[in-house]
């Protein structure tokens, strides 16, 4: 998660899968919140396909 002022591209080739941004989120109501994460779909998505292929790896070892 952030609490900086960011934009999209502070998070270009960033490996995590979203990141929350603390800042962007507005409660609409007492029961609504808008909550905002920022992701890159490319690298992000290419990091969780390798993280499955290091798992699948470990628990056909045995």
């Amino acid at each position: 998660w952030t609490d900086e002022a960011v934009v999209s591209s502070d998070f270009l080739s960033d490996s995590r899968s979203c990141i929350f941004d603390a800042r962007g989120g507005i409660q609409l109501n007492d029961q609504f919140f808008k909550v905002l994460a920022w992701y890159d779909n490319e690298y992000g998505y290419s990091a969780r396909v390798v993280d499955l292929l290091f798992h699948t790896i470990t628990i056909n070892e045995f």
